[in-house]
């Protein structure tokens, strides 16, 4: 295919790609070599996933935002020392993780589940598939991930956060491990065991609610009463 495009008969040379369709290394050139307003091109490109990943640390929506904004700038002061041997994003993730770890240090507390916003609640956790369209549906949803969003919350911290990792921004453990700055190994055992803890804590919130499923009483109830005595020859 051609790279040349044909104007009033004269060969132009194609367009280069915007800063916003350019891998994260070649951005990081760019800015490096002075372009520093394109930083801004990787804080929207990586806001969601370092939000996350502070979050499972905090559990606060205005304290993780005002943590990423701090590992942000920490991460344009020392962009001279990112070698590219991992991803821009898992570097990114370990700055953020350990901004978020020397906050919570600093509070000396934990932050109850009801501190979280419910505005948090809803942009913490993606939902696995869209929104459904009906106002009942979504209604549903929301407190679907409600029950997802408490279950998380309520996992140990190092479990939180490799859970988060994975299964909601899909990084591989190898990433998750150099951005915690642990194995392989202990990245995959915590991931089975939040998996573990996170099965058992569903299975206790959904069961207390079971017995209140498809309630039978009232005029359905005595509508199959009077159906089957009626069939049976005894109504």
């Amino acid at each position: 295919m051609s790279t040349l495009i044909t104007v009033s008969g004269t060969a132009a040379p194609e367009r280069a790609p915007a800063p916003h369709d350019l891998p994260d290394p070649e951005v990081v050139e760019r800015i490096r070599a002075g372009e520093s307003a394109l930083f801004e091109v990787l804080v929207r490109r990586h806001n969601r996933r370092l939000f996350r990943a502070v979050w499972s640390i905090l559990l606060d929506e205005e304290e993780a935002e005002d943590v990423i904004q701090d590992a942000y700038v920490r991460a344009f002061r020392n962009l001279h020392r990112f070698e590219g041997r991992a991803a821009f994003s898992t570097w990114l993730v370990r700055i953020a993780v350990h901004e978020a770890s020397a906050r919570r240090r600093k509070r000396r507390r934990q932050v109850s589940l009801e501190a979280i916003e419910p505005a948090a609640r809803e942009r913490v956790v993606a939902a696995a598939v869209e929104a459904p369209a009906s106002a009942e549906d979504r209604a549903h949803h929301r407190e679907l991930r409600g029950v997802l969003l408490r279950a998380i919350a309520a996992l140990p911290e190092e479990y939180r956060q490799v859970f988060v990792l994975r299964e909601v921004e899909r990084l591989s453990h190898r990433e998750i491990a150099r951005a915690l700055g642990v194995s392989v190994a202990a990245s995959k055992v915590r991931h089975f065991r939040a998996k573990r803890r996170l099965r058992r804590q569903l299975e206790r919130l959904t069961g207390a609610a079971a017995g209140e499923l498809l309630p039978f009483a009232g005029a359905r109830c005595e509508r199959v009463v009077a159906g089957v005595m009626g069939r049976l020859g005894t109504a």
